[in-house]
């Protein structure tokens, strides 16, 4: 970024969808080089805080919510 526009850039604003999504690729990141094979589907989701409804779907467990 050149000097001019820096200037304006305001460090205290943080984007939390950005920052949610980083910690949970951190998370993923640390989980699969904990892991001695490839992580199941039930294994990502555990990591990711998800659970599958009876459609199959994706959805938030109860402490993501």
């Amino acid at each position: 970024m050149d000097a001019v526009r820096q200037q304006y850039v305001d460090l205290r604003v943080h984007d939390r969808v950005a920052l949610d999504e980083i910690e949970l690729y951190a998370e993923m990141l640390s989980a699969v080089a904990a892991a001695e094979r490839p992580l199941t589907l039930a294994e990502i989701d555990m990591v990711l805080g998800v659970r599958p409804d009876e459609a199959g779907r994706r959805e938030l467990t109860s402490q993501e919510q």
